[in-house]
C-alpha cells in the first residue's frame, strides 16, 4: 500500500481539509491512516496481527482486509500467537467456512505456521519486536516521499523477507514485508505533503 498526496479540498464552509496520502479516501481507510499507519509498534500481539493481515492481503486490496479486520480478531483469538499456533484441522475447517475472513486455505495454514515461527523467534531473541526492529537498526527510517514515487520493496524489506522465509514464515515476500514495515512504523512513508508525516516524524 504505497501512499501519494491527494489534493486539498474545500469544505462547504470554505475551510480546507488536511492533506492525506491519496490512498486514504474511505470511511475505514481514513481513520486507519490518521491514527495507525506509520506509528511505531512494539507490542507483540499487534506485530503478529499485522504480520498476518499483511499476508492475508496478498492479491487483494488493503481496504478489503481492513473491512474484515474485526472478524479476524474474533476468530483468531485476538491474535494470541500461542493459541493460534495450536490450531488443528477442525479449527481450520471452521475458519474456511467463515465468510467474515479471507477463506484461503494456504493463507490460513500460513497463519498457523507463522504463529509457530513467531514463537521460535521470541524464544531466540526475547521478543519478535527485538528481532524485527534490527532490520532498521532499532529506529524508524524517515523518508521524504512525494507524489506516487514510493517503492514496493527496499533493501531492508528484501533482507527481512529472506530471513523470515529462512525461519519458516510463509506469505512474507519482500512486497508484503515492506507493507508491514510501513504499517508498523519501521519506515515513515507518509507523503511530505501529508499532515501525518510531520506528526509521526
Amino acid at each position: 500500500m504505497n501512499p501519494a498526496t491527494q489534493a486539498i479540498r474545500a469544505t462547504p464552509s470554505g475551510e480546507q481539509t488536511r492533506h492525506r496520502c491519496a490512498w486514504a479516501k474511505s470511511e475505514i481507510s481514513i481513520p486507519y491512516h490518521d491514527e495507525e499507519w506509520g506509528v511505531p509498534v512494539h507490542d507483540e500481539r499487534a506485530l503478529f496481527e499485522m504480520l498476518i493481515l499483511e499476508g492475508a492481503q496478498a492479491g487483494l486490496s488493503w481496504e478489503t482486509v481492513l473491512r474484515k479486520r474485526a472478524r479476524y480478531r474474533e476468530v483468531f483469538d485476538n491474535f494470541d500467537v500461542a493459541r493460534v499456533s495450536l490450531y488443528d484441522r477442525r479449527r481450520v475447517r471452521k475458519l474456511l467456512a467463515d465468510p467474515g475472513i479471507i477463506r484461503n486455505r494456504l493463507k490460513i495454514a500460513a497463519t498457523i505456521q507463522n504463529a509457530k515461527a513467531f514463537l521460535a523467534v521470541q524464544k531466540e531473541f526475547g521478543s519478535f519486536d527485538a528481532y524485527l526492529w534490527r532490520f532498521v537498526d532499532g529506529r524508524p527510517l524517515k523518508n521524504a516521499r512525494r507524489g506516487r514515487r514510493v517503492p514496493a520493496r527496499t533493501r531492508e524489506s528484501d533482507a527481512l523477507s529472506k530471513d523470515l522465509q529462512k525461519r519458516g514464515f510463509k506469505f512474507v515476500g519482500t512486497t508484503i514485508c515492506y507493507a508491514m514495515m510501513q504499517a508498523v512504523g519501521m519506515v515513515n512513508d507518509h507523503s511530505v505533503d501529508c499532515f501525518r508525516h510531520r506528526e509521526i516524524g
